[in-house]
């Protein structure tokens, strides 16, 4: 039943129009009968009146003339419905291969296109360039204006990058705030680094959105083929690659894909792959370097140091992963396992040795950082006066007010706030006055080179700045038997030397003699 059902309903039309034709047949059909249409011959029978032959020939060429505006009625039907299905099926391939936002092709019809010019290469002496752009801060129009005005500025950037490249050049959008470019036939690296100044250019003019004006720059990577690759997903590897180098500089900027970066890449990729399995695998441990009391040379404290224990027992240090554990989000876990470990090595200490932990990049972004460690803080049974945390000049002058709003907490409890790395040149008078920072450490790069007479009166002058601010102050790096009169002399009680590192069990060590 159900397949009758499907039947009449798929062909309802044409089973209605042969219904009326049918009955029409029918009516003719019986008037011929019951009434003679055409004039019979006298005498004819009453059978042969029934129906002649020319009453015939009318039934049947009603009938075959109902059959022809059934036929053209279909025909038309099917003509109609073939043109239906073919814009929809060109509005379908419209959305598919189309951006909906910019109406730029998306990355569906870039990947074709990219097939397409790999398997047809450029003439010799010639290069296709697959030009991989990214916006720079992007994200903070979106979180500041909405994502309304983030949408009316990415059509801006998508016509000022049509208005650059050259005629018969694709422009992509792939999603977010990141287009791409294909533009074949080239004369070399220059003629693709003209196209990528040229998008330089129209996107430094500001994009105005209503009352806002928006100072929109980005990165650019580009791979040339064959030059650089052979297929089209190596060229997107590349130029992501040579994108990423753009990126690091911060403002408008393009670069071409080199090898000696791909290598670079691989080995962060690499290390990233390596710091994740060390994190589950409880590899990642605190190393810590000892402070003494440069009179007596009693220890006075511990700075726990990350340190990734490979699997065959080297260990890595912090500078070679700490960058990249930033990037990849894994800062705050390292973070926490590190205080984690080095509370409880502390827990082994004298109550007079204090810990220091240096509070790393991203941290300071995290409201609750202070409630975090205050709370692993109690949980070790530490009393917070002998916990130290050392923020780098670098991180107070990016953002003192986020620094400030993530350290009250600890301020306020006991810890010790200080600030390390002090005489790079990053920080002034107005940083360490409105911080309050309890102590002072600093740079090893002027500790280090005491035995000179620039370094030495330049930590002479450092301390005495420091002395008269009525903040503790400490050395970090001291080396050599010279080093230790001339930071007495100078003021400074307290230092840390270049020596290695030492485990949490290494620690208690110094304490046996007591």
């Amino acid at each position: 039943m159900s397949r009758i059902r499907n039947f009449i309903l798929k062909h309802r039309v044409s089973l209605r129009d042969l219904g009326m034709l049918a009955a029409v047949i029918a009516v003719i059909t019986y008037i011929a009968f019951e009434i003679d249409i055409f004039a019979t011959a006298t005498g004819a029978s009453e059978h042969e009146r029934r129906i002649d032959l020319n009453e015939a020939l009318l039934i049947g060429g009603i009938l075959a003339f109902g059959l022809l505006i059934f036929a053209m009625r279909r025909y038309f039907d099917q003509k109609r419905e073939m043109a239906r299905r073919i814009a929809a099926e060109a509005r379908a391939r419209e959305f598919a291969y189309q951006d909906p936002l910019t109406g730029l092709p998306n990355r569906r019809q870039f990947e074709e296109a990219l097939r397409t010019a790999v398997a047809s290469p450029p003439a010799a002496g010639l290069s296709h360039a697959v030009m991989l752009l990214d916006l720079n801060s992007f994200k903070q129009i979106n979180d500041t204006y909405g994502h309304g005005v983030g949408d009316e500025v990415l059509l801006h950037v998508a016509g000022r990058l049509l208005r650059a490249v050259r005629e018969g050049d694709l422009v992509a959008r792939l999603g977010g705030d990141e287009f791409i470019i294909l533009a074949q036939h080239l004369l070399g690296a220059e003629a693709a680094a003209s196209i990528a100044l040229r998008i330089i250019h129209v996107l430094s003019e500001p994009i105005g959105t209503g009352r806002s004006r928006h100072q929109i720059s980005a990165g650019i990577g580009i791979a040339l083929l064959p030059g650089d690759a052979l297929s089209g997903d190596e060229a997107l590897r590349k130029a992501d690659v040579a994108l990423y180098r753009a990126k690091a500089e911060k403002r408008s900027a393009y670069r071409f894909f080199e090898e000696e970066m791909d290598q670079l890449m691989r080995e962060r990729a690499q290390m990233e792959d390596e710091l994740r399995r060390a994190l589950e695998a409880g590899r990642v441990r605190p190393r810590f370097r000892p402070s003494f009391d440069l009179e007596n040379g009693a220890v006075t404290g511990f700075e726990a140091v990350p340190s990734l224990i490979r699997e065959d027992g080297e260990e890595v240090p912090p500078e070679r992963f700490l960058s990249i554990a930033e990037e990849a989000g894994l800062i705050h876990a390292i973070a926490t396992r590190i205080l984690e470990l080095a509370c409880s090595a502390a827990r082994h200490w004298p109550e007079g040795v204090s810990l220091a932990i240096d509070v790393l990049p991203a941290q300071l972004r995290d409201r609750d950082l202070g409630d975090t460690i205050l709370k692993m803080i109690a949980k070790a049974e530490i009393a917070p006066a002998r916990v130290e945390l050392d923020v780098a000049e670098s991180l107070i002058v990016k953002d003192l007010e986020a620094a400030k709003t993530a350290l009250e907490p600890l301020r306020e409890a006991g810890v010790r706030i200080v600030l390390d790395n002090f005489g790079t040149g990053y920080s002034n008078l107005y940083h360490i006055r409105e911080f309050g920072f309890d102590k002072v450490k600093i740079d090893r790069r002027f500790v280090a080179n005491m035995d000179q007479k620039d370094a030495a009166r330049m930590v002479r002058a450092l301390a005495g700045l420091v002395h008269g601010l009525g903040l503790a102050v400490s050395a970090d790096g001291v080396a050599g038997a010279t080093a230790k009169p001339l930071l007495i002399a100078s003021g400074i009680h307290e230092g840390q030397t270049s020596a290695s590192l030492v485990t949490a069990e290494g620690t208690r060590e110094f304490f046996k003699t007591l």
